[in-house]
């Protein structure tokens, strides 16, 4: 059998689609890169937004045109929540909800799937993994929080962990396979061990990936703010630990984030930003933020945008809301103008490029552990390398090597329009 693979969103929704790759190969199946060669594709959809689910309807249709032939199973939170509307796309065979999407490949092939318990096939899915650098596990799924801009309660329901040990196994299964960098995601990652009663799960996880795998580097995705303390930052002693984190803040503005139903405010956020950079020296901090939220006056988003200055993000996610039927903002009054929307956008988006030049600066000149992911082309000199510094300053270097999954302590030398120009500084690179 062949597949083809897509999928839109998140980094949990790329975790899925990997997953499933994964498994398709152990049992046998070829994950193919045209859709036009496939027999099956499935596509992982997203609706985090009406741009979101329109791209994934969009999707869903240009693979229908790429292959008449071949059957299109839909999952993931587009296909959740409108179900109807995909099933009435040319080429979809089935819908998959999210509850069973773990269950996506079995139902497929027919055939049961038991981690990591196919030796020669496992050997396969290792040479296919070659040039890959980073993993993302799904750790959590679903969320409890009640955001009232969120659809993402009613399309993952609630929130549920995997087993400490079971992420373990996977994590040095992919090490093996030769991937260096695991990044740990999940729809409300911060919850982990919730479900179990567990508050301090994530920390317990952590300690656990660092202790008993060998894997180099080990990244989380988004943390909700209120879901850590100031002594959870002690796990960054340990140098595998990437220091970037991503702390969705959604508003500057404590009366916005009020209506948001955000569980906390300008005080708490600037508090537990201010003990996560005395704790971890060179942290990089992104955060995301939605503008035109209902209500949002202009003395609102003054505020918002002061205090988005105030803590120095090194990046952004800059979104304008977007009504999402089922969810608790939908129903609000005092809507903001799409053309208001959009001036704020532009405002803090300037503010976003202005903060990650910034960052960059300061680390010009620093020697720090890079990542190299590609290669994005070659001159005169040797191969174009790209990859990432451990706290995710993207950057290039001319090589006569390619580096590609090879972590080498680099000097930062130069800001380009793109990335910062590096020099790896071991003569001799192993990897």
């Amino acid at each position: 059998m062949k597949v083809h693979l897509r999928t839109l969103g998140c980094r949990l929704n790329q975790a899925e689609i990997d997953s499933m790759a994964r498994q398709f190969r152990q049992q046998g199946h070829e994950v193919v890169d045209e859709a036009a060669a496939a027999d099956h594709i499935v596509v992982n959809t997203c609706a985090v937004t009406h741009d979101a689910s329109r791209s994934s309807r969009h999707l869903v249709r240009e693979l229908n045109r790429a292959n008449p032939e071949a059957s299109i199973i839909v999952t993931g939170c587009y296909a959740q929540i409108a179900p109807g509307d995909i099933q009435t796309l040319h080429g979809v065979a089935s819908v998959v909800d999210n509850l069973n999407k773990d269950h996506l490949v079995e139902q497929l092939t027919g055939q049961p799937f038991e981690p990591f318990d196919h030796e020669p096939l496992y050997r396969a899915d290792k040479r296919s993994a070659i040039g890959r650098t980073r993993a993302f596990i799904k750790v959590q799924d679903g969320c409890d929080n009640a955001c009232t801009f969120c659809i993402t309660t009613v399309a993952r329901g609630a929130g549920r962990s995997r087993p400490v040990a079971d992420v373990v196994r996977e994590v040095r299964e992919l090490h093996e396979m030769g991937y260096q960098e695991a990044v740990l995601t999940g729809v409300h990652l911060g919850s982990y061990g919730h479900d179990w009663g567990s508050r301090d799960g994530l920390a317990h996880l952590v300690l656990a990936l660092l202790t008993d795998t060998d894997i180099p580097r080990l990244r989380l995705s988004s943390l909700e703010p209120w879901d850590i303390s100031p002594d959870f930052f002690d796990l960054w002693q340990n140098e595998r630990l990437c220091r970037h984190l991503h702390l969705p803040l959604q508003s500057g503005c404590d009366a916005t984030l009020k209506r948001m139903l955000r569980r906390t405010s300008q005080a708490q956020f600037r508090e537990l930003v201010q003990a996560a950079r005395q704790r971890i020296p060179g942290l990089n901090i992104t955060t995301d933020i939605i503008v035109g939220f209902p209500g949002e006056t202009d003395d609102e988003f003054a505020r918002s945008e002061a205090f988005i200055g105030e803590m120095d993000f090194a990046g952004m996610h800059v979104f304008r809301y977007s009504r999402r039927e089922g969810t608790a903002a939908a129903r609000m009054r005092q809507p903001v103008l799409e053309t208001v929307k959009k001036i704020r956008s532009a405002r803090l988006h300037q503010l976003a490029q202005q903060a990650e030049l910034r960052f960059a600066w300061h680390n010009l000149g620093q020697t720090l552990p890079v990542l190299w992911e590609q290669i994005s082309g070659a001159t005169e000199d040797g191969f174009i390398n790209v990859g990432y510094t451990d706290n995710y300053i993207r950057v290039r270097a001319v090589h006569p090597r390619v580096l590609t999954n090879c972590i080498t302590p680099t000097r930062l030398d130069e800001i380009m329009p793109d990335a910062v120009r590096a020099t790896p500084l071991l003569e001799r690179i192993d990897c």
